[in-house]
């Protein structure tokens, strides 16, 4: 006679209110990160400095979030995680207030690199604040809510901001920024938890994180990935005139920036039962999409599926791989995501260079054929990690 399984237990509701304060805190890092790009002329113009000036306020900021990411998370393990929180968020406030105010392009460039030192801390600390949040089998849906607000600032906040830095002003535009800054600081005290830091007996070295099965294929799963994404995303104006597109750049970037925000739905509704499939998915989608991009560059029909399903496959990636990386980590998942957040910057450095190298010496036609090579070694890097890193579902959900 068969014993009756026993019902799960009734999943609890999500803590939606604070999980978008954290989606909310990850919109204003990005819009801080991309806003200079939108706005490069006028705030050249208004610095009195060239657009090429301008455009070093960028690199800077992920100077500043690659250098900082890892040993800054590493220093405060033991700290409370809300104080931690809101400091992180503060920085934003500063750097955006000194950006809006400062007629100086040094102090500003000052202010930028405080931005992307907060911005490493702050994305260290987001996937994991969402996991404690919820019980482990909650963990992804949690953490692709607390990440939503990416993908809504590509899409939505740089376009936006830089309509409205263009009607109102460049400084103004950060300036607003700013108080959305403090406004969420105000929601974050009053309405997010807060959670112990580490004993000192539970706090982990680098070098022991490295060594807990998983970690590593999925860091170069993400180094790969975001790779080739920055490969094509950094230089997708050359490859769009090569398609004869040029003129429609603003209205690619949308339908990327839209199937993105679908990307990021759908992995939000499966991911804690299908993680290992998504991830796999989405690499494969992301391949399958350059070898059209590749192949079909003077077809501007296929040129724009092409990059609608690289939205999708993008769009839920970062959720992905945090959510694989903290199943991975368990409680060191906060220097985890540090290696995470360093692997990334590392990877939007590495696709500037890459990316300009086959450029200077192939052409804009040679940027999708290393894409899809760099995706099947990633493909194959995900595939293997099957036992640890991207598990089959059974395995994530008894973690």
């Amino acid at each position: 006679m068969t014993r009756a399984r026993s019902p799960s237990p009734p999943l609890q509701p999500l803590p939606l209110l604070s999980l978008l304060a954290l989606a909310l805190a990850g919109f204003i890092t990005i819009l801080t990160e991309a806003l200079p790009a939108g706005l490069l002329p006028q705030m050249a113009l208004g610095m009195h400095v060239p657009q090429a000036w301008v455009g070093q306020t960028v690199s800077v900021y992920a100077l500043g979030s690659l250098l900082a990411a890892i040993p800054l998370t590493a220093a405060t393990q033991g700290l409370r995680r809300r104080p931690l929180l809101l400091t992180a968020i503060a920085g934003f406030a500063i750097a955006n207030s000194v950006t809006a105010l400062s007629a100086s392009y040094w102090l500003m460039l000052c202010a930028r690199l405080l931005a992307g030192v907060s911005a490493g801390l702050l994305w260290a600390l987001l996937a994991g604040y969402a996991a404690r949040m919820v019980p482990h089998q909650q963990k992804g849906r949690a953490i692709a809510i607390a990440m939503v607000g990416t993908p809504l600032a590509l899409s939505l906040g740089v376009p936006a901001g830089t309509w409205l830095g263009g009607v109102l002003g460049w400084r103004l535009c950060f300036g607003l920024i700013s108080v959305l800054t403090l406004l969420l600081m105000l929601w974050v005290r009053l309405g997010v938890p807060d959670f112990a830091g580490h004993a000192a007996t539970q706090r982990t070295s680098l070098r022991s994180v490295l060594q807990v099965p998983g970690v590593r294929p999925v860091l170069w799963v993400v180094l790969g990935f975001v790779l080739a994404h920055n490969i094509l995303y950094t230089y997708i104006a050359p490859y769009l005139a090569a398609a004869q597109m040029a003129q429609r750049t603003d209205l690619v970037l949308l339908v990327f920036g839209v199937s993105s925000l679908l990307g990021i739905w759908v992995t939000g509704v499966l991911i804690d039962r299908h993680l290992r499939r998504l991830t796999l998915a989405s690499t494969l989608l992301f391949g399958l999409a350059m070898l059209v991009a590749a192949t079909a560059i003077h077809q501007p029909l296929l040129v724009y599926v092409a990059i609608a399903c690289w939205g999708l496959a993008f769009g839920g990636a970062a959720t992905l791989f945090q959510t694989a990386l903290a199943h991975a980590a368990g409680d060191a998942m906060d220097v985890a995501q540090a290696m995470l957040v360093t692997a990334w910057n590392t990877a939007i450095a590495g696709g500037g260079v890459v990316g300009g190298l086959l450029l200077q010496q192939f052409g804009p036609e040679a940027l999708a054929p290393a894409m899809v090579g760099l995706l099947v070694v990633t493909l194959g890097v995900a595939w293997s990690a099957r036992h640890a890193g991207f598990p089959e579902a059974n395995a994530v959900t008894q973690g």
